[in-house]
C-alpha cells in the first residue's frame, strides 16, 4: 500500500505531492509547525489525509513541549489546534481530528494525568485516527465495489485515493475493491485544472496498480459520455452537508451535471468523518480560494498575461440531488440523506469499538 503519511520517532513523515509523478520524495515534518506548514502548501492534500495530519502533527508538537504544568500544557495545546485550524477551510476531516483530539486531551486531565501522560494519549489517539481511516476507506472500497459493473469504465475527478488518505483510498478504494474481487475495470481520469491532481497523482497511483487509465482534460468529459464509454463516475469528497449537497475538487459539479444528462450513476465515497451535520446545506460550506499562481503557471511556464483577473475556487458543491448514493465505511447511504447520513452518523461506534477499525 502507498506510504501517505506515517509517524517515525517524533517526526511525521509524508510524501511530497507537489513533486509528482516525477520524483518520489518524502518530507520531514519536526514540528506541529511544519505539518500545518506541509497542510497549507498542499504536501499533503485530500480531506482524510489532512485531518490524519493535523492529528499526527498535534501529536508530535505537544510530545516536544517543554511545559511541566498542565496549564501550561494546556494552554499550548489550544495554540497549536488553532494552528492547524488555519490551514485549510473546506475538508471538515481537518476539524473532525482536531476536536477528537481535544476530547482525547480533556479526558486525559480529567483524569488527573501528568504532562507525559496526556502526551501518551495524545500519542495513541493520533496513531488511532490514522489506523482507522484506512481500516474505513477498506470498508468503502467493499461495500462499494458492488455498484461496479464487471468491465466497468469508471470516471473520477481529482484525487481520492492512496494519496488523499492515509492509504487505500476512497473513490480508488472503490476502484481497488472492485478489481480485488476479480473485476475487470477501466479508468478515465480528469486531469484536474488547475492543480492537476487527476493527471499527477490519481493517474500514478492507478499505473502502479497496474489498473487500464486513462487521462483526459476536465472537458472531454461530457463528449466521453456521449460516446457511451463511461459507465460510472465516482469521486470522494471534502465536505458532505446535512442534506448530501457535497464539496469536493472544482469541477466536480460539472461532472456530476454531465453525468445526470447521460444517465451515468453518480456517487461520492467518503468516511463519516466528511459528514457535517452541523451544516445543513452546500449553501454553507466555506469554500476556499488558492493562489492565482495556480492558474497563471504550469511549473515556471506562464500561461495567462500579466493583468488579467484570476477566479481560483479550490472546491465546488454538487447538489445532493445528483447524487446517487454516498459510499461510506458503514454502506452505501441512499437519498433521502437528511436522513441517511443522520442515522449513520449517530449509528457510528466509538473510534474504540473493534468492529469499528477491524
Amino acid at each position: 500500500m502507498l506510504p501517505t503519511i506515517a509517524r517515525e520517532g517524533d517526526v511525521v513523515v509524508m510524501i511530497d505531492q507537489r513533486k509528482l509523478p516525477a520524483r518520489e520524495l518524502y518530507v520531514r515534518c519536526k514540528t506541529a509547525p511544519d505539518v500545518a506548514r506541509a497542510i497549507k502548501t498542499m504536501v499533503i492534500r485530500g480531506a482524510p489525509a489532512i485531518g490524519v495530519a493535523a492529528a499526527l502533527g498535534l501529536a508530535v508538537g505537544m510530545r516536544r513541549s517543554k511545559a511541566t504544568g498542565t496549564q501550561k500544557f494546556a494552554a499550548e495545546f489550544q495554540k497549536t489546534c488553532e494552528l492547524m485550524a488555519s490551514t485549510r477551510p473546506t475538508a471538515v476531516n481537518l476539524f473532525w481530528a482536531i476536536e477528537r483530539m481535544k476530547r482525547s486531551f480533556a479526558t486525559g486531565v480529567r483524569a488527573g494525568g501528568s504532562v507525559d501522560q496526556i502526551k501518551d494519549r495524545l500519542d495513541r489517539e493520533a496513531q488511532l485516527i490514522h489506523d482507522e481511516d484506512v481500516a474505513s476507506c477498506r470498508a468503502m472500497g467493499a461495500f462499494g465495489a458492488a455498484v461496479v459493473p464487471d468491465d466497468a469504465r469508471i470516471l473520477t475527478h481529482c484525487n481520492a485515493g492512496a494519496l488523499a488518505t492515509a492509504g487505500y483510498g476512497t473513490a480508488l478504494g472503490v476502484i481497488r475493491g472492485a478489481v480485488e474481487q476479480g473485476k475487470r475495470v477501466a479508468v478515465f481520469a480528469d486531469e484536474t485544472r488547475p492543480f492537476l491532481q487527476g493527471a499527477r497523482l490519481t493517474a500514478w497511483e492507478l499505473v502502479r496498480d497496474g489498473i487500464q487509465t486513462t487521462v483526459i482534460t476536465d472537458n472531454m468529459a461530457g463528449a466521453l459520455m456521449r460516446q457511451k464509454k463511461v459507465d460510472l463516475v465516482v469521486v470522494g469528497a471534502d465536505r458532505i452537508a446535512a442534506n448530501g449537497d457535497t464539496a469536493n475538487k472544482i469541477g466536480t459539479y460539472g461532472v456530476a451535471v454531465l453525468a445526470r444528462e447521460h444517465q451515468i450513476p453518480f456517487y461520492v465515497a467518503a468516511p463519516l468523518s466528511t459528514v457535517d451535520l452541523h451544516t445543513p446545506d452546500g449553501a454553507h460550506i466555506p469554500i476556499e480560494e488558492r493562489d492565482a499562481r495556480e492558474v497563471t503557471h504550469v511549473g515556471g511556464a506562464q500561461l495567462a498575461p500579466e493583468g488579467a483577473l484570476i477566479w481560483n475556487p479550490a472546491f465546488d458543491v454538487t447538489p445532493h440531488q445528483y447524487i446517487g448514493g454516498i459510499i461510506t465505511e458503514r454502506g452505501i447511504l441512499r437519498p433521502p440523506y437528511v436522513e441517511s447520513l443522520k442515522r449513520a452518523v449517530d449509528n457510528v461506534p466509538g473510534p474504540r469499538d473493534p468492529a469499528y477499525i477491524s
